[in-house]
């Protein structure tokens, strides 16, 4: 499942890609049911579903945490479970609760990460500026990240997605317990990595959130993905009413079946 562009390179239009992806425990469970999704550079793609939808699942075979039953992970055309590491060149991570070093400032926290990912000639202007965009207030800049909010945790979360300039970002629930403030400018964080032609995969079961930002919104349900619709289509329907029905397990028989790719 290789691309053969020379490594290093952006290889795909197509950065995140998910084929048949099937995840099956020892125990039986079925986590995750032939799934079947695509993120071009400038897309973000919500996956909006209940708890044990399968959402998390999907985010962390991308990322290697756990391996698929059957199926491929594709990040920038390489097969991320066959080559993991040269997959994770091109992705950022933002999880539900930002892992940082407590007793490190923003700056050094982004400084740690930024060398970890082989960028050690950046200087603290470069920094500030990182942190500047995603809307962290300069006070907070040289801050231990132990006293910060989880809204300012996060936004230092996505200021090391910057740093490493990745192309592709998996975000799980970043909204989640977020105030309405943070959760506002938060949105306006993920517009723009979608101006700056990022391709971003946010798992949330925050309807409106999805509505918002999504170019495409897939909705899952007991390991499948049930529905998909782009943000035009969206234009002209109730998401909250569609996501609502396939909660309830009612199918209307007037809803269009999802999108194949």
């Amino acid at each position: 499942m290789h691309a053969t562009a020379e490594s290093g390179r952006i290889r795909e239009e197509i950065m995140i890609e998910a084929i048949d992806l099937t995840k099956r425990y020892e125990d039986g469970h079925l986590a995750l049911d032939a799934v079947n999704l695509r993120v071009k550079a400038g897309e973000v793609y919500c996956l909006l579903g209940a708890n044990d939808a399968g959402k998390t699942t999907t985010i962390n075979l991308f990322l290697n945490f756990i391996r698929p039953t059957s199926g491929y992970v594709i990040i920038n055309g390489i097969d991320a479970t066959a080559d993991p590491i040269e997959a994770k060149r091109y992705v950022s991570y933002v999880p539900e609760n930002v892992t940082l070093y407590g007793h490190l400032t923003a700056r050094q926290n982004l400084a740690l990460f930024a060398s970890l990912a082989g960028l050690r000639k950046l200087k603290k202007d470069d920094y500030y500026r990182v942190l500047r965009e995603v809307g962290l207030q300069e006070r907070s800049f040289e801050q231990r990240v132990s006293e910060f909010s989880k809204g300012m945790r996060q936004k230092v979360g996505i200021a090391i997605a910057l740093i490493r300039n990745s192309p592709a970002l998996l975000l799980d629930e970043p909204t989640s317990g977020l105030d309405p403030k943070a959760a506002a400018e938060f949105t306006e964080i993920i517009q723009e990595l979608r101006e700056r032609n990022r391709a971003v995969l946010m798992s949330t079961h925050d309807v409106f959130l999805a509505k918002e930002i999504a170019t495409r919104v897939g909705i899952m349900k007991e390991g499948r993905k049930v529905m998909e619709r782009t943000s035009d289509e969206l234009k002209h329907e109730d998401l909250q009413a569609i996501y609502l029905n396939y909660m309830g397990g009612s199918y209307r028989t007037d809803d269009r079946p999802i999108i194949a790719h």
